[in-house]
């Protein structure tokens, strides 16, 4: 199996493959035939520089043609991309550079100063931009010819109880996709599929083209800024068919912007975190669409789905996806059998896995290994439609991105004045959570405002700003276990309000 050549290569090399909109406000087209030639060239100047199968290749590249073309030049010859967003800072790209140890990174030119910041003191990683025209000048190399299991894709989790993990996906990732592309997004042979995540996160990777394209789809690529009255524009004008937002795009479009009808719009998708039923009614009612929630993690991919054939249930992330078994245990968390799940992950980079000289990877498939537990509390009615409660941990979901505890602590805590810090999620209306940072200073320091802004900044500074805190409180002291640990699930039940410093919403 080979993505590259199945899949691509095999497409009417005519047809419409991707609809670029760019920083500048151009605006072209690529065909089925232009996609293949580009990547397949960008693959032979990969192989030429001695990369091959196995080997990771980084990309720190927006959403932009060529994050496509680094994405199949890969697949054609077996090597292994990790697309990163391009929020992540120095420490977040150190961080993944550290865990992965690519061999080449492929980046859009105003991204080199952060990548030359994270390289700092490390060994020598081949760094190509995609602004130098050469790179699509070689010819195409040989397909590799790969199995279901052979590693394709490595995608970053947010991180519970420490660092994020870097989760390693096989080929299987790829095809496997046709089932929620069926099941959930739904698009039709020659239509116009926009996914606005984000190049770097698990979503962007499997429906901005991989999903698309497997139905015959276009895929929209839009290197800009969110904003709601263009995002609405935008689906006007390009006549898009098929939607894919996180549920906090929907819900400041709703707030900020005029919804009104959209004759193009077929479908409507969300998933990330719960979205609420008032958001999906205000779209149902410029729309005519229910906007269709459906669930997943970065280690299992889609799983569940409202799905296009029946009405979408408000409130709920729906039903399992054919063939995906998946069940409530006695406490409420999610579990799933991992072998009925196509696009389940390989395991953990760094964790069991480890490079073999020839290329391959030596790591325990985890579809074999017992259920997964997902961490993550549900409800079911009795028709067997799904409903999330509350994450098992501490991860806080905010704008549909994951947010993990500790990399905001870690941050916080290298500020001079901090001397603990503890991260919890508070409820927001647009955002669904927002970061909420309780800080004990050191001694000299006074709980200010100033301070407060301070401290945002500066995590701002030290990882993707997503992360830092919207919501900043001072206290005496966070409540511990008896071995030291901070509690944050008593935070969340004992906060009071009235101390935060509130300075961005």
């Amino acid at each position: 199996m080979n993505f590259a050549t199945e899949v691509v290569e095999r497409a009417d090399p005519a047809a419409r493959a991707l609809v670029e909109l760019s920083r500048d406000g151009g605006r072209r087209e690529w065909s089925f035939g232009e996609v293949a030639q580009h990547s397949a060239a960008l693959a032979g100047t990969l192989r030429a520089r001695g990369i091959g199968r196995g080997d990771v290749v980084m990309t720190l590249i927006g959403n932009r043609p060529e994050w496509v073309f680094a994405m199949l030049a890969c697949f054609r010859i077996g090597a292994v991309v990790l697309p990163c967003t391009e929020q992540l800072r120095a420490g977040d790209l150190r961080l993944r550079l550290d865990a992965v140890a690519p061999r080449a990174v492929l980046l859009d030119e105003r991204n080199r100063g952060v990548l030359e910041q994270a390289l700092a003191g490390s060994g020598h990683v081949d760094v190509l931009a995609i602004q130098d025209e050469s790179l699509y000048a070689a010819a195409a190399p040989p397909a590799a010819e790969l199995a279901e299991s052979d590693p394709c894709l490595i995608t970053f989790t947010s991180g519970t109880a420490g660092e994020p993990k870097a989760v390693l996906h096989a080929q299987r990732y790829l095809t496997g996709q046709r089932l929620q592309a069926q099941h959930w997004l739904a698009p039709q042979a020659g239509e116009l599929v926009w996914c606005t995540a984000a190049s770097g996160w698990s979503k962007s990777a499997r429906n901005v083209f991989i999903a698309p394209w497997l139905r015959g789809a276009a895929g929209l690529l839009h290197d800009a800024r969110f904003d709601p009255a263009e995002r609405m524009e935008l689906i006007a004008a390009e006549q898009v068919d098929v939607l894919c937002m996180a549920p906090t795009e929907y819900r400041i479009i709703a707030k900020r912007a005029t919804l009104r009808a959209l004759p193009s719009l077929r479908g409507l998708v969300a998933a990330g975190e719960a979205l609420n039923p008032g958001v999906i009614e205000a779209w149902r009612e410029a729309t005519g669409l229910d906007v269709r929630d459906g669930y997943g993690q970065t280690e299992t991919g889609q799983t569940t789905a409202n799905r296009p054939d029946r009405p979408a249930r408000a409130g709920s992330m729906g039903l399992p996806l054919p063939g995906v078994s998946m069940w409530v245990a006695d406490d409420g968390e999610l579990l799933l059998d991992p072998a009925s799940v196509p696009t389940f992950c390989l395991g953990y980079v760094g964790d069991d896995a480890s490079r073999l000289p020839n290329g391959s990877w030596s790591i325990e498939d985890r579809r074999d290994a017992g259920p997964w537990h997902t961490g993550d509390r549900v409800a079911q009615d009795e028709e067997g439609y799904l409903f999330f409660e509350s994450r098992s941990d501490d991860v806080i979901i905010s704008a549909g991105y994951r947010i993990g505890p500790f990399e905001v602590e870690s941050a916080l805590i290298s500020h001079p004045a901090v001397a603990e810090a503890a991260v919890i999620g508070a409820p927001d209306e647009e955002r669904g959570s927002v970061v909420l940072a309780l800080v004990v200073l050191r001694d000299g320091y006074s709980a200010r405002e100033e301070l407060a802004r301070e401290l945002q900044e500066h995590v701002k500074g030290q990882t993707a700003p997503y992360k830092y805190p919207r919501i900043v409180e001072f206290r005496e002291e966070l409540p511990k276990t008896a071995s030291g640990k901070i509690r944050r699930a008593a935070l969340r039940q004992e906060r009071s309000v009235g101390h935060g410093v509130d300075a961005v919403r």
